[in-house]
């Protein structure tokens, strides 16, 4: 249980073994921080943001990827220590540029010891019927694909390293699916089975461990847009999603320690407990709680004969 001085936020390490295999099979208890280098992509903003500063903050160097420059700069000038900040203009659904990456990190920073996948895109609450082929596919490049990309194109780098990391951002639509976010959930689905596999393949064989978070709401800018689509109050949405910064500090725990699978998150915690016992309840709550801002007008029910 968290401490009384972050009670707005949760963390629930798993019933399952995915944690103690991915911590035990390296023979380390915990990876350093301080002195090692991290790749974190999404780092321009919200929960990558916070956890390249969270990095910086315990004395590592971090390669910070975005699309958005000028995000970046921003991330920067927020650092404890500017200097342990590199910032990366990087499409990670560019396959080719993902695998051209590690060899422009290791050029400036000599070594990768860790590797954060967060960069993400929303559904932007829209059901099937709504969403165009083209933004489909760009939903499983950018959360699916670039995160397998960027696995691949990192991992004999960290095996070289006497200790190694991933971390994959899943969601909470991993969990349970919410209205109008069929293929943001089944890209972070992917991602969570992909990341609990690839644990699989490097157990007993590997000094890298994965690991795989699934937060729930947080409060970024992406959550302040997706609350004013709902209708939602902001201060009501703010107050019910957990802080970046105390998801970051989670995030980089966990993932130091070798923690194979990771809950954050009050909605995440609940929803995770309760898909334990009943789908069908877990989707009736998720529905609850989006359903009505994504179908503001229900359609009339069909006498049936």
């Amino acid at each position: 249980m968290p401490d009384a001085r972050h009670d707005d936020d949760i963390v629930h390490d798993s019933a399952d073994t995915f944690g103690q295999l991915s911590s035990e099979h390296n023979g380390r208890s915990s990876m350093q921080v301080a002195g090692n280098v991290f790749v974190v992509t999404g780092a321009g903003n919200g929960i990558g943001r916070c956890v390249a500063l969270e990095l910086i903050g315990r004395g590592a160097t971090v390669a910070g990827a975005d699309l958005d420059e000028q995000a970046l700069a921003r991330t920067a000038a927020l650092a404890s220590d500017p200097s342990r900040f590199t910032a990366y203009r990087l499409d990670i659904a560019d396959r080719d540029a993902v695998a051209a990456f590690p060899d422009t990190v290791i050029a400036a920073h000599g070594q990768v010891d860790g590797l954060f996948n967060i960069a993400g895109i929303p559904q932007n609450l829209q059901t099937l019927a709504g969403i165009s082929d083209d933004r489909i596919e760009t939903l499983m490049r950018v959360n699916f694909f670039g995160a397998v990309w960027m696995s691949r194109a990192f991992l004999a780098h960290l095996e070289a390293r006497p200790a190694g990391a991933i971390m994959n951002t899943s969601s909470l639509s991993a969990i349970a699916p919410f209205p109008g976010s069929a293929v943001y959930g089944a890209s972070k689905a992917a991602l969570a089975l992909f990341s609990y596999g690839l644990a699989q393949d490097l157990r007993g064989s590997s000094k890298v461990t994965v690991t795989t978070v699934l937060p729930g709401t947080v409060w970024t800018d992406l959550v302040r847009q997706v609350s004013q689509q709902m209708g939602a109050p902001e201060k009501l949405a703010e107050g019910f999603a957990a802080k970046p910064e105390n998801v970051a500090r989670r995030m980089v725990d966990a993932t130091m320690k070798g923690k194979g699978r990771v809950v954050i998150g009050k909605d995440a915690h609940v929803f995770d407990i309760v898909r334990r016992f009943s789908t069908r309840a877990a989707d009736r709550l998720s529905y609850l709680q989006v359903g009505r801002g994504v179908y503001k007008k229900r359609p009339e029910s069909t006498p049936r004969s």
